[in-house]
């Protein structure tokens, strides 16, 4: 990735950044959002429809506005991971980590040699579509491409010291709704029993200088996840804020009629 990594250039500053999920196949709707002033937009492959040349558009109409195209793919699968690369998105978001060896191999997939060996071509987006870039697209994607590690249960809390040692992380995303299935609790994202487990990976975290990471679905969320040191706040998915808007106009309208 040769273009400019503003998400990477906020974390760096020592910024708290905003995001959202996009599960809707769309470069439009991935365009009105970046509009809205976002820091990043995570482009979900794992748990919506959208196929990579959907991404391509999708990572255009975030950069036209400033904004970081993250892309979650389905998993550790290095045709997926080659192909996000390769279509110039800022990071990548891998689910369902849960040991130091997932990782390992995710970096492999996803680094230039010396550090890993992805595949190498510079006629693609990722590389401007020229061999003129082919002498410096492998250290300058190895160092302004973001890795995103998606923690999802209780065994990959129960790794963090040995997954904290990898310095390619970038950060440490917590998924709170897989994390409060895990627990028996599924959708309790609020319950003392997934709130304690998630403070305890921020404490961890943050103290190897590491970024932590989860969602939130109330405004209220947002300050009181800031004070527990999370600086990579991703809010709802675009479906769900497309819908409840809808949803309250009309509940609104019909109670017009009685």
């Amino acid at each position: 990735m040769l273009r400019e990594n503003f998400l990477q250039n906020k974390l760096k500053a020592g910024k708290i950044v905003l995001g959202t999920w996009a599960v809707i196949p769309s470069p439009v709707v991935a365009e009105v959002i970046a509009s809205s002033g976002l820091d990043f937009i995570i482009i979900d492959s794992e748990h919506g429809p959208i196929n990579y040349e959907t991404a391509q558009n999708m990572a255009i109409a975030c950069e036209l506005h400033g904004v970081s195209p993250i892309l979650r793919v389905s998993g550790v699968v290095e045709s997926d991971i080659l192909k996000a690369l390769d279509i110039g998105v800022h990071g990548l978001h891998i689910p369902n980590i849960t040991s130091k060896q997932q990782i390992e191999m995710s970096i492999r997939f996803m680094k230039y040699p010396p550090i890993g060996n992805r595949g190498f071509s510079p006629f693609n987006r990722a590389g401007c579509y020229s061999l003129e870039n082919a002498q410096i697209l492998t250290k300058t994607a190895n160092d302004s491409t973001l890795l995103v590690i998606h923690m999802e249960g209780k065994e990959a809390i129960e790794n963090i010291e040995e997954i904290l040692v990898i310095k390619e992380i970038d950060v440490v995303f917590v998924g709170l709704f897989d994390i409060s299935k895990s627990l028996g609790l599924p959708g309790e994202v609020n319950n003392p029993k997934v709130i304690k487990l998630l403070k305890k990976v921020v404490e961890k975290v943050n103290n190897v200088g590491k970024y932590t990471g989860t969602i939130v679905n109330d405004p209220e969320k947002m300050k009181q996840f800031v004070d527990y040191g999370i600086r990579y706040i991703t809010y709802s998915v675009d479906c769900h804020i497309l819908r409840d808007a809808y949803r309250q106009i009309d509940i609104c309208f019909k109670s017009l009629n009685g």
